[in-house]
């Protein structure tokens, strides 16, 4: 009898295979400030890395294992003795070891019969544990293994030791009900072995089938932030864990508050930009545009919501557009203490449309702009004005940006280096806004409008402040660090304008 009541272990494995993601490559240094994040996340156990495939890898390793994390910290090893060895020298004390028990991996790529692989994962089990370490054993592509053949390797490394068993759909090639009576089938030959889940996504069925396995006793899932991993990724840490806790009512570790903020800050280090439409993390997965939702949601948000953004750290948001409402409009403006008459809200509504059939997203600068034309509102004026900035960049010249703002008569002035004149002109923005406005920039995008050298720029932002509120704006221009500097100065004095009508409130 299964007990649901049994909290579902949580094994990120971002740091192994979701760095493994195509052109990602981090440094050791991110890799520690990675497992810090994870670790206040409440993932039970962390896979830091592969100890054997470079220097640094096993520098970040050993880095991250004195860190007196709460998570267990585990590396990577095939069934060789300098993989394992290489473990403990980071001063691991859990070992995941893996061998594939396929035919087509045996014969292609072990170049190994059945026997020879079971032999080997009794080894290496055996000499692993004789060196007290804790195991992981996964028969790597489980799922196309001749059944009989991958359970008797299971029940030979459960004897040999093995703390853990797991069973990998290395190429996502599974499907939930096969996955299901997988796990029975390993369960009942293994007994009392805890057996983990560790599912790609080649067919989109990488939380399913992680699922799948938990619902037929399987007690633990391998996940990563973003589902990044090989190819089309591994199952999704924050789809897996909001998935078990409100469709299955299955206890975990996470502080789901955190999941929003963890994503963006992997995502920042690893360069991956999560798609808007993602679910729990992808900044669309919260936004509402068109009108039916936005009505039902302003009088009760669980109309077109399952779970409450708060609840992952999110807030919701509306978006102006061409299927934009004028429920949805007036609330966008009412959080900017904007209350439009009635035939004035309709010019809004109209204006906005217009601007939305020429194919332009319409961001919250322009919304405030458009509504700044039709009432004529002093509310409009800006907090922040932009006087000089200056850029020194070049050929082995760190860029560095000096900028004058006015505020209420008084010029402050600031300057900062970045990774280029934009990174700096922004920078340095910040640096004077940050007290009042106290925003960061959750996303920047650059597009060419036209082709050729001296193509117009177009610049879109969105900063975002320490409540969660999101504000995007935009610019054009023929200069990429003037047009990104203005939009940066639109979207703080708009969330400055929000800001000053609830502290009059």
């Amino acid at each position: 009898m299964l007990d649901y009541s049994e909290k579902v272990r949580i094994f990120d494995t971002t740091l192994r295979d979701g760095e493994q993601t195509p052109g990602i490559s981090i440094t050791p240094e991110q890799k520690v400030q990675i497992a810090i994040k994870l670790d206040d996340l409440g993932v039970d156990a962390i896979e830091a890395g592969f100890p054997i495939v470079s220097q640094g890898e096993m520098e970040a390793i050993k880095t991250i294992s004195v860190q007196g994390l709460n998570a267990e910290i585990y590396g990577l090893a095939r069934t060789v003795e300098t993989d394992i060895d290489a473990a403990m020298n980071c001063g691991l004390k859990f070992v995941h070891i893996f061998i594939a028990t396929s035919d087509i991996h045996m014969q292609y790529k072990l170049k190994m019969n059945r026997q020879q692989v079971l032999e080997k994962a009794i080894w290496a089990t055996d000499y692993a544990k004789k060196h007290g370490m804790q195991v992981e054993f996964s028969a790597e592509d489980a799922t196309r293994s001749d059944r009989k053949f991958m359970i008797e390797v299971f029940k030979a490394v459960a004897g040999a030791g093995a703390d853990r068993l797991d069973i990998p759909d290395t190429v996502g090639y599974a499907t939930p009900q096969y996955i299901g009576e997988l796990v029975k089938d390993v369960k009942e030959a293994t007994k009392k072995v805890p057996i983990s889940m560790h599912c790609h996504d080649d067919f989109g069925l990488a939380v399913a089938n992680t699922i799948s396995g938990i619902n037929a006793g399987a007690s633990c899932g391998h996940v990563t932030i973003n589902g990044l991993g090989e190819r089309a990724g591994n199952a999704s840490l924050e789809e897996f864990v909001m998935a078990l806790q409100c469709l299955y009512n299955r206890r975990h570790g996470i502080k789901t508050e955190l999941l929003y903020e963890t994503s963006k800050f992997i995502s920042n280090v690893m360069g991956i930009v999560v798609q808007p439409n993602k679910a729990i993390t992808g900044e669309n997965a919260f936004g509402h545009e068109s009108g039916i939702h936005t009505h039902g949601i302003i009088n009760n948000p669980l109309t077109y919501e399952p779970i409450s953004p708060e609840l992952v750290g999110r807030k919701r948001w509306l978006q102006a557009g061409k299927h934009a409402g004028a429920h949805g409009i007036n609330a966008m403006l009412e959080d900017f203490g904007i209350k439009p008459e009635k035939e004035q809200l309709r010019d809004i509504v109209e204006k906005q449309k217009k601007l939305a059939d020429k194919g332009k997203s319409i961001t919250t600068a322009d919304l405030l702009s458009i509504a700044g034309d039709v009432m004529h509102n002093s509310k409009f004026e800006e907090k922040f004005k932009l006087c000089d900035c200056h850029i020194i960049t070049g050929m082995n010249i760190i860029p560095t940006a000096v900028v004058r703002l006015s505020t209420d008569g008084k010029d402050l002035i600031a300057s900062e280096i970045g990774v280029g004149p934009v990174d700096a002109a922004l920078k340095a923005i910040q640096k004077i806004a940050g007290e009042m406005a106290n925003i960061k920039i959750r996303e920047y995008r650059l597009d060419s409008i036209s082709g050729g050298s001296d193509a117009l720029a177009e610049v879109s932002v969105k900063v975002e402040d320490k409540t969660g509120n999101v504000v995007s704006a935009r610019n054009a221009g023929e200069d990429v660090v003037v047009a990104s500097v203005q939009a940066m100065m639109d979207a703080i004095n708009k969330t400055m304008l929000r800001k000053i009508i609830y502290s009059q409130n």
